[in-house]
């Protein structure tokens, strides 16, 4: 049974070909799951998928109570979890009933019956990854290397998807928003670069952003100049993969390009 969007996302090619009328593969999810699109109407869907799958879909939920099933779903497993062990591991803080981590420097608290009391905007798609982060994080340090997504573990199959929805989009925002960065270091608690690793040298701003203190995003950007246009790249600590799954981090840049979408529309 497909009880999620997610789960029908999974079974998609994500190559936002649009072959189906809708603008993104997870938007066709999303549509499938609320019962205004059938799974078959992806071309692209395997016969065998189509068989197993084609009838064994739970319809009714929008894309936001599945996202509101999916938090309850993670707070159920908090009180199952040493909140003070937690805290060291993840590089937070645990004061009775709260374990506090900083997220963009601000305080972001969970207790054991899964309320949450935070400084900023509560987004599911901060929650989630959050919550996550809280179970998967063995507690390894960062590195200090940076690595494209390509080579996070598993992000070989979703670097498409990424490239697509992620990396161009941020490139878009900065291309058409001249403060965007300035804005990052200001309202997020960025810190821009001034001797960058020796692969990011030419460009022309590097920035880091601390989503969470163990996870590190470093966004490089090269201005247009003359014939060439301009060009983004994302790096990741390579110790990622110990504080957060794959799926989960794609989850928190989703997020975060949501943010940082409203960011540059209010003070464009």
């Amino acid at each position: 049974m497909l009880n999620t969007p997610m789960d029908i996302f999974k079974l998609l090619n994500k190559s936002n070909c649009r072959d189906c009328n809708e603008k993104t593969c997870l938007a066709f999810a999303a549509a499938v799951h609320q019962g205004r699109k059938n799974l078959s109407d992806c071309p692209h869907i395997p016969s065998e998928t189509l068989a197993q799958y084609g009838t064994n879909i739970q319809t009714g939920r929008s894309y936001e109570e599945s996202m509101q099933q999916m938090i309850d779903q993670l707070k159920a497993k908090l009180p199952q979890v040493d909140f003070e062990t937690a805290a060291q591991r993840i590089q937070g803080h645990y004061a009775p009933p709260w374990l506090t981590l900083k997220i963009f420097g601000k305080d972001f608290r969970v207790d054991r019956s899964g309320n949450i009391s935070t400084d900023i905007h509560v987004n599911p798609w901060v929650v989630v990854p959050f919550l996550q982060h809280i179970f998967q994080s063995t507690g390894a340090s960062v590195s200090g290397q940076w690595v494209t997504f390509r080579e996070l573990e598993g992000g070989k199959p979703r670097l498409a998807l990424y490239e697509q929805r992620f990396q161009k989009e941020l490139k878009r925002l900065a291309d058409n928003f001249t403060d965007l960065f300035e804005d990052l270091i200001h309202i997020f608690n960025g810190t821009q670069l001034d001797h960058a690793p020796a692969q990011l040298n030419q460009a022309d701003i590097s920035l880091v952003l601390h989503p969470f203190p163990k996870i590190p995003i470093l966004i490089s950007y090269w201005k247009p100049e003359d014939d060439m246009a301009s060009d983004i790249t994302i790096f990741f600590d390579k110790m990622v993969h110990e504080q957060l799954d794959t799926e989960s981090l794609y989850g928190l840049l989703a997020g975060l390009l949501q943010m940082f979408d409203r960011l540059a529309k209010r003070h464009g």
